[in-house]
Formats: structure tokens, sequence, C-alpha cells
């Protein structure tokens, strides 16, 4: 009989910020799979005596496929990704695998939420998004570049927040700046905008500046960028988006 297959997210990456479901996946689980680098952030205790499988960053599908071999055997497997696996995760690629093999009727599919990176960095910064927003990666490895500065212009001309992932790499150190260049034909310089670098882990780096006042230096992979909308405002040294109850009801 095939194991239970469950998609977790590990949330920012803080014991203590690991919903309690997950947790209790990870401890039933007789299998964990995920990227290596997320592997490391899980206790070790919890992957004690159990079959383990990561692999580095563009072998998805790899882990996939040894997922779904590890729940056939009868193994009640864990797939991990980082915040949330529906989120940039490992919950669309797992279920996409499953209906194209034909599986979804043979394995039992959980996806179980986390925290998503962008709700950590907002907690850090504040409150700026407390009103609409857009999430939009600028990685190019799966969708082409001139999409993605499309729906960057797209979310600054609609005035939402705008949540940027994957914001920089070796190969690519234009395309922060090349977003932000686009913000900026829309948006004021005085437009508060945020950078954290891995919230709630040991090496967390917060930075609040402006539109006008900021690098693009201070990204890399692991940063998330926070753009206000045209209502956002400094308050002290965090970042506010209005919702509007002092207009409405102040």
């Amino acid at each position: 009989m095939p194991g239970r297959l469950t998609v977790i997210g590990l949330g920012p990456g803080c014991a203590d910020l690991l919903a309690p479901m997950a947790l209790a996946s990870l401890v039933r689980a007789g299998a964990v799979v995920g990227y290596d680098r997320y592997m490391t952030l899980v206790d070790p205790a919890l992957l004690h005596g159990k079959t383990l499988f990561s692999s580095p960053m563009k072998k998805e599908m790899e882990r996939t496929a040894k997922a779904v071999e590890f729940a056939l055997a009868g193994l009640d497997t864990v797939v991990v990704s980082s915040g949330d696996s529906g989120v940039y995760g490992m919950a669309g690629l797992v279920l996409e695998y499953l209906e194209r093999e034909g599986l979804l009727d043979k394995i039992e599919l959980e996806i179980v939420p986390g925290i998503p990176a962008l709700c950590a960095a907002a907690a850090l910064l504040g409150a700026p998004l407390m009103h609409d927003f857009a999430s939009i990666s600028l990685s190019d490895l799966l969708t082409p570049l001139p999409t993605i500065m499309k729906r960057v212009r797209c979310a600054v001309e609609g005035d939402f927040v705008i949540a940027l992932y994957n914001p920089k790499s070796r190969k690519r150190d234009s395309y922060l700046g090349q977003a932000l260049a686009i913000a900026a034909e829309h948006r004021g310089a005085d437009t508060p905008l945020g950078f954290v670098r891995n919230a709630y882990r040991p090496d967390q780096e917060v930075r609040v500046a402006t539109l006008g006042a900021c690098n693009p230096e201070w990204a890399d992979m692991l940063t998330i960028v926070i753009i206000g909308n045209s209502a956002s405002r400094l308050a002290g040294d965090k970042i506010l988006t209005p919702r509007g109850y002092y207009e409405k009801y102040g």
C-alpha cells in the first residue's frame, strides 16, 4: 500500500515558526526529501532514522520522482520547501507530476501550509502588506525576463505594494535595478522600501530605506525586497501601508 505524500513549508527556517501540522508530518515520516540547503533547516533529530534524499538546485524533478518512488514503496514521505510550499515551492510540481504520471488516485497527497517568506519579511519591516500587494519572482530560470518586467510594470501602475523574490544572483545582477527603475517611474523617491535577508535566521539582516536612497547591492538570492505603494510611509523605523481605517472611521 502506498504511503502518504506530504509537501510542507518550513516557514522562514526558525524552529519556532514551523507550523505544528508540518512538524507532525516530519515526526511521522519514513522518508524526507528536499533541496540540500533546506534540509539543513530541519532539526536533525526529526531526520534521525529516516530515509533521506537531498539534491542541489535545478534538480526539482529528480527530487519529486524520488519522493513518489518512496511513497509508492509504502513510506510516508515528506517533501520540504522553505516558506510555504505553494508559494514558489514544491507543491505545484509534485501535484503536476502525479497528474502527468496518472497517480492522483493512487497516492494520497497532502499539502501543508507554512509561513511564506514575504510574510516573515513583512513582519520584520512593520506592516507593509496591509493593502493589496503583488508577489513577483525576478528569477528568469523558468519565466522569461520580458514577462517578469511586464508584471513588475503592471503591479507598479496598479499601485500594488510589491514583494520581490529572488531579486539577485551572480548571473543576473541587474534585474533588481531594472525593477526599481520601473517603480521610480510611477512612485516618489520617498516611497518606503525594505530589504530582508534570511528572516528569522541567525544571520538575519533588515534594512529600511526609500526608493530614492536604496542600493540594489543590498540584495542577494536570500533577500525579499518589499516596495511600498503610493500610500505607504515610514512610521519610525517601520514601514506602514495604511488600510484606510482612519479615513473611514477616524
